[in-house]
């Protein structure tokens, strides 16, 4: 019996020592990524090819976990819990970014795109990358342009078919300089507020009206709390791929341009979403009810809109939105 003992305590030590001798199985790192919407919308659909890419290209060293539906905050705060390090990954709109990379703010300046095709180019081009250069001086690495699409304009007063229609119409705007300049221009009431805060605030009539693309419309099923919906297009509205500097500066060069492509992957599959819902969006925003103005005099709001323009030339420079309006 001693000698089974001895011969069994012998291959325990030896089975440990083998298994201590063997290296260690590499974990796979976690990467927060945090948005705003749920999970089946544009913002999911970048988030999960991101993902694929990135887990795929490193042979799975990295493995991303969702927050989706604004559980870690508003984007305000998945912008500082970036520059905090305590968020990985973010993929938000414009709207909050202006107010931690400013010169971001000219891309929302209404009807300064022709179409699409024509945002794309830009963002796409030589201005595009290098507005993306400008994040790291404000503590954020941006690595990719997604998009949403054009805004548009949905409320629960009347239907808004020209500029007069806006006057008085309390608006949810981001909180975004150049929107607030804008509406309140137009004669309307624009209010501030964190996206969290807006379906709550359109039930209790707190606000009367919001303006986001149709892939928000869609995934955020705003027929439920909107009654009117105006095809305005009058902002063009990008996201951005995002990752915070604590993270990227512990990441080798491969990793680094494995997250690159990662987001840029993510940025095409949020753009293939956004095609896809505009065709079939207003739509179903009329099976459920909503009122819709399929057009509106463009000419006419932006001549309400000279006073503004003027501010965003002092402010953005007239060369780059000239530069950018000429952009083919």
């Amino acid at each position: 019996m001693r000698l089974i003992r001895r011969s069994f305590v012998a291959t325990c030590v030896a089975a440990a020592a083998a298994a201590a001798a063997m290296p260690a199985l590499a974990q796979s790192k976690e990467v927060k990524i945090g948005y705003a919407l749920a999970i089946n919308s544009h913002y999911g659909a970048a988030a999960q090819a991101w993902a694929d890419s990135v887990e795929k290209s490193t042979s799975n060293a990295f493995k991303f976990k969702q927050f989706p539906a604004s559980a870690l905050g508003g984007e305000r705060e998945l912008i500082e819990g970036l520059q905090l390090g305590t968020v990985e990954a973010v993929i938000v709109s414009t709207g909050a970014l202006s107010n931690f990379v400013p010169d971001v703010g000219v891309v929302d300046i209404p009807f300064l795109f022709r179409d699409t095709a024509h945002a794309r180019a830009v963002l796409d081009g030589a201005f595009g990358q290098d507005l993306l250069g400008k994040f790291h001086k404000r503590g954020l690495i941006a690595l990719a342009w997604g998009e949403q699409g054009f805004r548009h304009l949905t409320n629960n007063k009347h239907a808004v078919q020209n500029v007069a229609d806006l006057k008085g119409l309390k608006i949810r705007v981001t909180e975004n300089p150049v929107h607030i300049t804008a509406f309140r221009t137009l004669g309307a009431s624009p209010t501030p507020m964190s996206w969290p805060e807006v379906i709550g605030a359109l039930q209790q009539g707190t606000i009367d009206g919001q303006e986001n693309p149709i892939s928000v419309l869609s995934s955020a099923k705003l027929w439920q709390v909107q009654k009117h919906l105006t095809l305005s297009a009058h902002v063009y509205a990008p996201v951005a791929l995002i990752v915070s500097p604590s993270f990227w500066g512990s990441l080798n060069d491969a990793q680094k341009a494995a997250f690159t492509q990662g987001a840029k992957s993510g940025a095409m599959a949020s753009r293939a979403f956004v095609d896809a819902v505009e065709k079939k969006g207003v739509e179903e925003a009329k099976s459920h009810g909503m009122q819709v103005v399929e057009k509106v005099d463009q000419a006419a709001f932006r001549k309400a809109l000279e006073p503004a323009y003027k501010q965003y030339a002092t402010k953005f420079g007239q060369k780059t939105l000239d530069a950018i309006s000429n952009t083919k």
